[in-house]
């Protein structure tokens, strides 16, 4: 088998994957802060490591890769949120978890091995604060504990900053407590009216850092093989996490490979509220199926600057059409071909594993294709994650707020067909107009005519 080929960011070049532990492959990934729906953005990072979790389950074995995907439901965002709608913290919490399993789920991203949660793994992260400061690697002050970065002289290896630029280019809080300007909050004291929870310290809740920290370890180890994450993340949130728990386990290095999905703009510029081109994900599944918006997003290979376009999804929904028609209902069990496989483990190269599924769809389209070139196709889509529901179903997908009288659909399209029967073309056509006025697509094939709302 040609072997796995992963970018490594901390090393800026890529290199053959061997993992620790053949056995138990290990992945842990950022997830979401949930206090507000996630945005498509957001989606491009949860979509690129599911992909990563199929191609190392594809490799592996399904029971030898554990993926570990945290949600963070203690941040200063959630308790703004609460207070702005006036209801408890856990209510914005279960809210946006829900509405995050259920918005993933329908873009056909699978369910983690583990997904921890920074509340349920507090008694873990002060044992880690302890050890940083028995260590001397962190202080105590002011209801405060804190990392002192001058204590680890390779702070900022992941990131290839040196110190005076992290210091110009963050946003460092000015506080009489720390020893550095770039000491980060590794506890924090609360109010009475945010959450918090008994410490060496005082009532107080964990620093963001600390929490995804504490919670791999918990589940992968001291060391384990891969950790994943946006772009954005990698200062100062992983260079943090890096000084965390290389300081507190004697050295050992958290992740032996670090891996960054790519920024993301809407229509050529950055996604911004106040340019109205936000987009969440949970609104534009009201316009697209979540298979077209998990597509669009490898068609750019992961670590490269993807723009998101409406187009463009309508283009990826395009291709999946083809594709479902093209695989119909009789497709054999076959595994996906090699060139497929080995363009997923050039880095996730998608975009080239596309080229390979656009030639098996082309061959699958053509009279006479045998189940077995339908099977090809199918096997090599649902390694990307899609083709993954049944042709009638697909088929049944429509926007929100769609009114099509179906049965009238079925009635044009039955006349248009005897229309066609008796040769009167010109009937044939108008039908097809009056269809695609009403917001319709037919196709004609071997099988009869099917419909599509027009993308």
């Amino acid at each position: 088998m040609t072997d796995l080929v992963l970018y490594n960011t901390a090393t800026r070049d890529k290199q053959v994957f061997i993992p620790l532990d053949e056995t138990r492959v290990r992945l842990y990934v950022c997830g979401p802060t949930v206090y507000d729906f996630a945005h498509i953005g957001n989606a491009r990072t949860i979509v690129a490591f599911d992909l990563l979790f199929r191609v190392l389950r594809h490799r592996f074995g399904a029971d030898h890769v554990t993926y570990a995907r945290n949600i963070t439901d203690v941040d200063d965002k959630i308790n703004a949120r609460a207070a702005e709608r006036g209801v408890p913290i856990e209510t914005i919490t279960a809210e946006t978890t829900a509405a995050f399993h259920s918005d993933m789920g329908a873009l056909n991203v699978l369910p983690p091995t583990v997904e921890p949660r920074a509340t349920q793994h507090i008694g873990q992260m002060i044992a880690l604060i302890e050890a940083l400061i028995d260590k001397g690697y962190a202080y105590a002050a002011q209801g405060h504990a804190l990392f002192h970065v001058p204590s680890l002289a390779a702070y900022g290896a992941l990131s290839g900053r040196s110190v005076d630029d992290m210091i110009a280019g963050a946003r460092i809080e000015v506080a009489p407590y720390k020893k550095d300007p770039m000491d980060f909050v590794l506890w924090k004291p609360s109010t009475a009216d945010e959450p918090g929870w008994d410490s060496p310290w005082g009532r107080g809740r964990p620093g963001w850092h600390i929490e995804c920290s504490a919670m791999a370890a918990t589940h992968l180890g001291e060391t384990f093989d891969i950790h994943g994450g946006g772009i954005d993340l990698v200062f100062p949130h992983h260079e943090n996490e890096i000084a965390q728990s290389t300081c507190a386990h004697g050295g050992a290095p958290m992740a032996r490979l670090w891996m960054h999905a790519g920024f993301l703009k809407v229509d050529g510029e950055k996604m911004s509220k106040s340019l109205g081109n936000f987009h969440t994900v949970h609104d534009l599944l009201a316009d697209y199926p979540g298979e077209a918006l998990r597509l669009q997003l490898l068609m750019t290979q992961y670590r490269q600057p993807l723009n998101w376009t409406r187009a463009g999804a309508g283009e990826a929904k395009g291709m999946l059409d083809r594709w479902y028609e093209a695989a119909g209902a009789g497709y054999a069990d076959m595994p996906a071909p090699a060139p497929f496989v080995e363009a997923l483990s050039d880095d996730l190269n998608s975009p080239a594993a596309l080229a390979v599924l656009h030639r098996l769809g082309a061959e699958a389209r053509e009279a006479g294709a045998s189940d077995e070139v339908r099977g090809r196709l199918v096997a090599a889509a649902q390694l990307l994650g899609v083709l993954d529901q049944t042709t009638e179903n697909w088929a049944a997908w429509r926007p929100a707020g769609t009114d099509i009288d179906e049965g009238a659909v079925e009635h044009l399209i039955a006349q248009r067909a005897e229309a066609r029967k008796a040769k009167d073309f010109a009937e044939a056509d108008r039908l097809r107009d009056t269809l695609a006025d009403m917001g319709v697509t037919i196709k004609d094939g071997p099988d009869g005519t099917t419909w599509s709302i027009a993308s």
